[in-house]
């Protein structure tokens, strides 16, 4: 008997997958793909066993890999307090941080520590599945159980080396630097106007890390179907159906890797959607023939007008691909609302542009499918897509406002329905028509921004108001608004400007003020009835939304209300914040290293002083 890894018998299997992926490649179905196979974990005959449908889908061979986030961590320093900082006690952090700072050359570390406008923190980042290198990721900074820091307002993080952590044999261990975090912190009190002391010492820095490598999605192929045969075949079912492109080379999204494991590159319809993309994937058909999948679609076409099973059919539907457009647009002629989403919903993601109206529709009068619609529209590349997500942001709902524009930013940043201007580098301000009543959305993730929504939002002159400690706005004669800076030891600094309400924000960050200062000036408005307009924060959605199908006048409450399994699916990444939100974790669990190459050094804001220089 010839040994497996005889030089022989390696060449012979090495010709036999050659000529597998060959096969494989151009399409071919012949006898060799029918037979039996016995040691290779599946048996190519069940390819096409399944009772109900003649085939079988790439779920039931794969798993999903890398869709969960990673947690990174850290401790820094913080620099810029008012008097509001704290010397740290003696411990494993504080230690850890001063080596830190020591592979900088920072000169008198215990001295920086011991200022009253420092503070040490603790620092976590979560990487998003599919993130890639230079993608720009939310920090979050606290301060530790122990310390005695009384706020982080006017903080800024310097700069810190992000590391996963595991605990391997009752023992931390610490992976390779991950992402590089700095930035000016916006401390959690500031976007409600409390004294809350846990929100004084919390907060983070919007878009502060930078990741330093792209993580890879793919499908582990499960134990019992192990094999070199069956990644190549999923792979190669998977490509006839999804491609990409590489320096202009035509390529397939999935490469097999190992006998467990296939690697998938993200379509980019789909780069705002990894969940669904991930379901699609997985719902296509392997070795399915032509007279096959005809049959097919009458079976799924029957199942999508069922709204009980019409979630399932439209991902099968939208894992065909073109050849299901058709059942998906009778999809849209249902009397179902239910219905006619899942069909708009895979259309969409077949760049069909027959989706648009229903998904609009649905976005205006469904709460909870309207970040999958408003995602759906994102994802399209016609100009009704574009034209529903314009007069969403019209609407009287401002969830449903700034989700739209948050889908045409995504779409194109540069649109003049929501491009915005830079102040000072520290935040955008976008002004966006719409006739709905005014409305200021504050970002508290993912960056720094205020969005106005509104044709003519103005400030009325007040009395006075104030932009943090050192900036105070009043009306003048004029209906004018001065805006006045008050420094000790320096002479007062004035801009006189119109009450636009863009034109008063961009007067207060010339005079130095900040992202959270513009923040405290817009409530302190609001509270005063200076400013005609709703504050919301963050109008992102939680998750968990209950779709309630109506099943008629007749009905009991209890069954219109009832919530109906199957059409869920993955929060949209265009709308996903991490897991961390709201999450508690002791002290005992942030770990940290300092082992790692030391980062490119780079100029630091004057008013902070120099971190290299140890000032």
């Amino acid at each position: 008997m010839m040994p497996l890894f005889s030089p022989c018998g390696l060449a012979r299997r090495l010709a036999g997958s050659l000529t597998l992926a060959t096969l494989l490649l151009s399409g071919c179905t012949t006898a060799l793909f029918r037979a039996r196979s016995h040691d290779e974990g599946i048996e190519v005959q069940e390819l096409a066993s399944d009772p109900e449908d003649g085939v079988r889908l790439v779920r039931e061979f794969t798993a999903p890999w890398g869709t969960n986030f990673t947690t990174l961590e850290s401790v820094a320093l913080v620099t810029g307090l008012n008097r509001t900082g704290s010397d740290p006690p003696p411990s494993a952090q504080r230690q850890t941080l001063i080596s830190e700072m020591q592979t900088h050359d920072v000169k008198s570390p215990n001295y920086i520590l011991a200022s009253p406008d420092t503070s040490l923190v603790l620092v976590r980042a979560f990487l998003p599945p599919g993130v890639r290198r230079g993608d720009r990721i939310d920090v979050e900074v606290r301060v530790p159980g122990r310390s005695e820091t009384t706020s982080l307002r006017d903080g800024w993080l310097m700069q810190t080396r992000l590391r996963e952590v595991a605990v391997l044999d009752n023992a931390l261990r610490t992976g390779r630097v991950e992402a590089l975090a700095e930035g000016p912190v916006i401390y959690d009190a500031a976007f409600d106007g409390t004294d809350d002391p846990v929100r004084q010492v919390r907060g983070r820095v919007l878009g502060g890390t930078t990741a330093m490598t792209s993580r890879k999605m793919g499908l582990m192929v499960r134990s019992e179907n192990h094999s070199i045969r069956t990644s190549t075949l999923v792979a190669a079912s998977i490509n006839a159906r999804f491609y990409t492109y590489d320096r202009s080379v035509k390529k397939g999204v999935a490469t097999p890797k190992r006998d467990n494991y296939i690697e998938l590159a993200v379509h980019p319809r789909y780069q705002d959607n990894l969940g669904r993309y991930m379901r699609v994937v997985r719902s296509i058909a392997i070795r399915e023939s032509a007279a096959a999948r005809v049959d097919r679609l009458e079976r799924l076409k029957e199942r999508l007008h069922d709204p009980s099973t019409a979630a399932g059919a439209a991902l099968q539907l939208e894992a065909i691909g073109r050849e299901a457009n058709g059942v998906l647009q009778q999809g849209l002629r249902s009397p179902d609302p239910e219905v006619r989403f899942f069909a708009a919903e895979a259309l969409a993601y077949l760049n069909d542009q027959s989706a648009a109206e229903t998904l609009g529709q649905t976005a205006r009068e469904n709460h909870s499918l309207r970040w999958h619609a408003i995602t759906a529209l994102s994802a399209m590349q016609h100009a009704s897509a574009h034209d529903e997500l314009s007069r969403l942001l019209h609407v009287e709902s401002a969830e449903t406002r700034y989700a739209a524009f948050v889908a045409l930013h995504s779409r194109n940043p540069m649109d003049s329905l929501v491009r915005g201007k830079l102040l000072d580098g520290l935040f955008m301000v976008h002004r966006v028509e719409s006739h709905g009543s005014p409305l200021i959305h504050l970002s508290r993730s993912r960056r720094a921004e205020i969005v106005i929504f509104g044709q003519d939002v103005t400030l009325r002159p007040p009395t006075f108001l104030y932009a943090g400690d050192q900036i105070m706005l009043k009306g003048d004669d004029q209906g004018r608004i001065q805006v006045t800076r008050f420094v000790s030891q320096e002479d007062d600094q004035r801009i006189v400007c119109s009450p636009q309400l863009g034109e008063v924000i961009e007067a207060i960050v010339e005079l130095g003020g900040g992202y959270a200062d513009v923040i405290h000036f817009l409530q302190e408005a609001r509270e005063a009835n200076d400013l005609d307009a709703r504050i919301v924060v963050d109008a992102l959605p939680s998750g968990g939304r209950a779709y309630r199908r109506s099943t008629g006048e007749d009905a009991s409450k209890e069954d219109r209300d009832a919530v109906q399994p199957g059409w869920t699916s993955p929060l949209p990444d265009l709308f996903k914040n991490p897991p961390s939100d709201g999450d508690e974790e002791t002290d005992q669990d942030v770990r940290f290293d300092v082992a790692a190459p030391e980062p490119p050094a780079r100029s630091w804001r004057s008013r902070l002083g120099s971190w290299f220089a140890g000032e």
